[in-house]
């Protein structure tokens, strides 16, 4: 079940709403049992036969936040954390990156070994970076008390379960503790299905038609000349930011709908002047889960930080970023290349040399951002070089394209580019709304 779906728009979030604040009153049941319960129902949507993976997953993980809370040895609540994180990433690792590791040793050493085909449980790169998270905050006294019922409705809340944003245990579980929030408030009712609409607009309208190109281009990609190799890498560029951005509107449109505010995941990032700034705008959560606990914890695990050091953790982190991503060398050199580039980023800034126009800064940043994206979208290393070669001039000049001639393609291009630098995105209509409502109370 998609948020796109009719079958999710139509059928399945109304009748949690309807649920939520007025059948639950009626039985006497309490909402976020209705809200836990109905999350399982959509995660099983996706495939029943993987219900019981998340459900063990939740069950283990909170077994061992509680043996973490409770423990007042600090060298056995650090083993029990670098266990709890060691075999949930063991149980990431099985399920995501099993078949792309056999790929590998078979080409390496030219051996047969047959792929397993494990299929691939819903959200589980987003739920097991939100636990290791959850754990990390347990170990660090942010977290003193837990039960089950409120955990696991952290994990399955089904707004945020498929693509995120990732979020925080004390960010969630005051608002589905606040009464207030378990009132149906018809204002949030309004501005949850604009948000939605907004999403459903960028996702539908142009995200998917923008990948007519996208797909059309990367299947026949040898066929791509200069210019339209730039129109294709281009085109995925806003299709996946559409897309994403889009499918986490409808998250926090849907979370609205219950008064739950999800964290701000896009902060307008192609308006970004430098691959710094892009980071503190694209994917926000993702972002400040790997400063806040894989980049700061290492570099303080170290007995002297330098710049050097800083740069080779950062440069790991992204690399991690990229793995995370998904089973393929594609996404490794995404991370690959935006660790570099935030190496030169950063140098450049700590030498001071010159100041950059912001115009000449926004152009780099997004030659760059457009570059990655060519890794992240290809099939294979092997496409990622040719197009990347191509965008370059290195496979000649040719500036005829007919990848135009269907309308419905431009205006969607067109639409993109108004929606990317003409418009405030929809952080603003939330945080106004929320701004004005507080200042009521």
């Amino acid at each position: 079940m998609l948020f796109h779906s009719p079958i999710y728009l139509i059928i399945f979030l109304p009748l949690v709403v309807i649920f939520y604040y007025k059948i639950s009153r009626f039985l006497k049941i309490d909402n976020r049992i209705v809200l836990g319960f109905f999350g399982l129902i959509f995660y099983s949507w996706w495939n029943v036969y993987l219900t019981p993976l998340i459900v063990i997953s939740i069950l283990f993980n909170y077994y061992i936040s509680n043996l973490i809370i409770n423990n007042q040895d600090q060298v056995k609540k650090k083993r029990l954390l670098i266990f709890s994180i060691i075999l949930n990433v063991i149980y990431l690792g099985i399920f995501k990156y099993t078949d792309f590791i056999i790929q590998n040793i078979n080409l390496f050493i030219g051996s047969e070994i047959e792929e397993f085909n494990i299929p691939f449980p819903l959200a589980m790169s987003f739920f097991t970076f939100q636990t290791i998270a959850f754990l990390i905050d347990c170990y660090d006294n942010e977290i003193s008390k837990n039960d089950l019922k409120k955990y696991s409705l952290f994990i399955i809340f089904f707004p945020q379960l498929v693509a995120g944003p990732i979020v925080k245990y004390n960010d969630m579980i005051p608002q589905f503790e606040n009464p207030k929030n378990q009132l149906m408030n018809k204002n949030n009712i309004i501005l949850g299905l604009i948000v939605i609409i907004i999403g459903l607009f960028k996702k539908v309208v142009i995200a998917d038609t923008l990948s007519i190109n996208v797909d059309s281009g990367f299947n026949n990609y040898l066929d791509l000349n200069f210019i339209e190799a730039w129109i294709v890498s281009l085109s995925f560029t806003f299709q996946i930011y559409f897309d994403f951005s889009g499918y986490i509107d409808m998250a926090t449109g849907s979370a609205i709908l219950f008064n739950i505010r999800l964290a701000k995941n896009f902060d307008s990032p192609f308006k970004a002047t430098s691959l710094i700034n892009f980071w503190h705008r694209w994917h926000i959560t993702l972002f400040k889960f790997l400063m806040n606990y894989i980049y700061f914890p290492w570099l303080r695990s170290l007995k002297k930080i330098t710049f050097t050091k800083a740069m080779f953790v950062t440069f790991c982190v992204f690399i991690i970023s990229g793995i995370w991503h998904g089973p393929t060398w594609g996404y490794v050199m995404f991370g690959v290349l935006h660790g570099i580039g935030l190496i030169i980023n950063h140098t450049f800034n700590r030498l001071n040399l010159f100041k950059l126009h912001f115009l000449f800064g926004w152009f780099l940043t997004m030659f760059w951002v457009n570059l990655t994206q060519i890794f992240f979208r290809s099939k294979d290393l092997d496409t990622a070089i040719y197009i990347s070669k191509t965008i370059f001039g290195l496979n000649g000049f040719n500036f005829y394209t007919n990848m135009f001639n269907n309308y419905l393609i431009m205006i969607s291009t067109i639409c993109a580019l108004i929606i990317v630098f003409c418009f405030k995105n929809t952080n603003y209509l939330i945080e106004n709304h929320f701004k004005e409502s507080e200042s009521k109370i």
